[in-house]
């Protein structure tokens, strides 16, 4: 199925309904919910996810998570989505968290070709095996480090979310304390005990979560790394690499080749780099 509502097809009775939409660049998918648990995947483009629990970035070939009944928000980047919505006794992920997954060539096949799929497929035929194995090969998706949790605390959340809007390295955690009249080493604890990540691990996560959309819209590496507050594009680049396993210049180019490739059948040539 292609551009249509879930809700005019989710009393159908499928575990599993596919869905490819079309969004103009910039659409803005205020916070709704599912029934069913939501495997959402941008064909093209970058998708920024937030939820109460933190903010996710979603580059090509890769797809978000979403569990049943779980309130979020979805901005799109120039995206073509294609999204398995799957009745909750079905779903092959555990937890009620959000997960950035990373899309193996087979998944990414089977997704491209769920769009023709209709809502009353023969689950005993080829289109009910097809999403089967879609079940079975999203429950192995490897998931990626694109997630920047948010506190509970009101104060905090406020200084993290305005953080995630402009993100700078050289934001210090005795900064913060400041604002929040803590000492360091409370600060320190109490940011660590909210988030479940050091000051210093979440504040690099929202740097990386911030990079993501600039590169895949061409700014240049080294305007985006000083922007962030690295001492230097190698700098940045390494920990890119560290993290995500490849050099912010390749992300870049698979992520413009994502956007250019066009027809559904050029994307079903090419596909997800093997092994990614």
């Amino acid at each position: 199925m292609r551009n249509v509502s879930l809700a005019d097809v989710d009393d159908i009775a499928r575990e599993v309904l596919a869905i490819g939409t079309d969004y103009p660049p910039g659409t803005l998918l205020d916070t709704h919910r599912h029934r069913r648990a939501q495997f959402l995947y941008g064909m093209t483009g970058l998708m920024e996810v937030g939820t109460e629990d933190g903010a996710w970035v979603v580059p090509p070939y890769a797809g978000v998570w979403i569990p049943a009944g779980k309130p979020h928000r979805v901005k799109m980047l120039g995206v073509s989505t294609r999204s398995l919505y799957i009745e909750p006794a079905a779903a092959p992920r555990p937890g009620a968290l959000c997960e950035v997954l990373l899309v193996t060539p087979l998944l990414h096949q089977l997704l491209l070709a769920s769009a023709e799929i209709p809502a009353r497929y023969d689950e005993a035929g080829r289109d009910g095996t097809l999403l089967r194995l879609a079940l079975h090969e999203l429950r192995q998706c490897a998931p990626l480090p694109l997630y920047a949790p948010l506190p509970r605390d009101p104060a905090l959340a406020r200084l993290c979310t305005t953080f995630l809007q402009c993100p700078d390295l050289r934001s210090s955690p005795a900064q913060w304390a400041g604002r929040l009249n803590r000492s360091h080493r409370t600060f320190t604890r109490f940011f660590k005990h909210q988030t479940g990540l050091s000051f210093s691990a979440w504040r690099q996560q929202a740097c990386l979560l911030a990079a993501l959309p600039q590169l895949s819209a061409g700014v240049p590496v080294t305007r985006v790394a000083l922007a962030l507050g690295y001492a230097s594009p190698s700098a940045f680049a390494t920990m890119f690499r560290r993290t995500l396993g490849e050099s912010p210049s390749s992300f870049a180019e698979r992520a413009r080749a994502a956007d250019g490739r066009g027809t559904d059948n050029q994307r079903s040539l090419s596909g997800p780099p093997a092994g990614r």
